[in-house]
C-alpha cells in the first residue's frame, strides 16, 4: 500500500510547525497590494499583512495558485512513491479547488490523486487537514483518508465576528451575509460558513456580547473532538475566550491561531472566531 501525503493551501492557517510535524504540503495563494504580489505565508506573514493593511492606499486582492504549482507539488510527492489527498478552501470562495483539479487531471496517469473541497476555510480547513494527516501518518490508505474526510466535512463548524463586512463585500465573498448590509451602524456582524459560503447569523453591539455569543455557540455541542480559535491580533480577547471555553474543552487542546493574509484580505482586521469539529463516529 502506498504511503499517503496530504496537500492543502495556505488558507488552512495552520502553524508551520504543525505542517512540518504532520508532513502536510502547503501551496500558497497570492495577496496583491497594488502591483506587488506576495505568496501567502511565504513572502508575507500575518503581522506584516495587517501592518500593510493599515498603511497601504490599496485594498488587497487575492488570487489562487497557478495550476503549474499544484502540478509541481503533485509530481514531487508522486516521485517519492506517495498517493495524494489534496484538500482545499471552499470552491464557493476561491478558484483554488479548480486549479488543483486541473492539475490532477493533467497528471492523473502518473500518480494517485484525490482532490477534495473542504467547504470550509481558515482553521476549519486546518482541522480537517490535520485529521487527514494524522490518519495518513498512522498508515491509513488513500481510500480510508478520503472516506473519513468526506464524512468529517459537514461536522466542522466555523463562526466568526467581524468588525465590518466591507472586505467581504469588496472581495465578492459576502454571500448571504449581504442581508446585513445597510443595518450595521455600531453593529458587529457574526457570520458562519455553511455549505462553503458565508451566511449571516447574528448582529451584536459590543465585543463582549460577541464573545458571549461565541461561548454560547460552543455550548451547543454535546461532544467536541477539536476546538480552535482564530483571530487577527487580539491576544486579550483570545485569552478571555480560552478561559471561558475551558469548561467545555481542555485548555491544552484548544488550538489558537492567527488567520493569514488571504483570509485577512476578506475578513479584515479584528475578526475573532471559533471552529468546532465534532469528529466522525466510527
Amino acid at each position: 500500500m502506498q504511503p499517503v501525503r496530504i496537500v492543502t493551501d495556505s488558507t488552512c492557517d495552520l502553524p508551520r510547525s504543525v505542517c512540518e510535524q504532520l508532513g502536510i504540503e502547503v501551496v500558497p495563494l497570492n495577496v496583491h497590494f497594488g502591483q506587488a504580489i506576495y505568496r501567502d505565508g511565504v513572502d508575507i506573514t500575518s503581522d506584516q499583512f495587517f501592518e500593510m493593511l493599515s498603511t497601504s492606499p490599496d485594498l488587497p486582492k487575492t488570487s489562487q495558485p497557478a495550476t503549474a504549482l499544484f502540478e509541481e507539488t503533485y509530481n514531487r510527492l508522486a516521485a517519492e512513491g506517495s498517493a495524494i489527498v489534496s484538500i482545499h478552501l471552499s470552491a464557493k470562495l476561491s478558484g483554488t479547488f479548480q486549479s488543483a483539479s486541473v492539475a490532477r487531471d493533467a497528471i492523473r496517469n502518473r500518480c494517485l490523486i484525490e482532490v477534495l473541497d473542504s467547504r470550509s476555510a481558515s482553521l476549519g480547513l486546518g482541522l480537517i487537514v490535520m485529521a487527514a494527516a494524522e490518519m495518513a501518518q498512522a498508515g491509513a490508505s488513500q481510500r480510508e483518508v478520503v472516506s473519513y474526510v468526506r464524512r468529517l466535512i459537514p461536522n466542522v463548524h466555523v463562526v466568526c465576528v467581524v468588525e465590518t463586512l466591507e472586505y467581504l463585500q469588496r472581495g465578492g465573498r459576502i454571500g448571504r451575509a449581504r442581508a446585513f448590509l445597510g443595518t450595521l451602524l455600531n453593529i458587529r456582524p457574526i457570520i458562519k460558513l455553511e455549505d462553503g459560503e458565508v451566511q449571516p447569523v447574528e448582529k451584536v453591539r459590543t465585543r463582549s456580547k460577541a464573545i458571549d455569543w461565541l461561548v454560547e455557540f460552543v455550548e451547543l455541542f454535546p461532544q467536541i473532538d477539536r476546538l480552535a480559535l482564530l483571530h487577527s491580533n487580539s491576544p486579550t480577547d483570545v485569552e478571555m475566550l480560552v478561559r471561558r471555553l475551558e469548561p467545555f474543552h481542555p485548555r491544552d487542546r484548544i488550538m489558537v491561531g492567527q488567520y493569514g493574509p488571504v483570509i485577512g484580505a476578506h475578513v479584515g482586521p479584528g475578526g475573532l472566531g471559533v471552529v468546532v469539529s465534532q469528529g466522525v463516529s466510527s
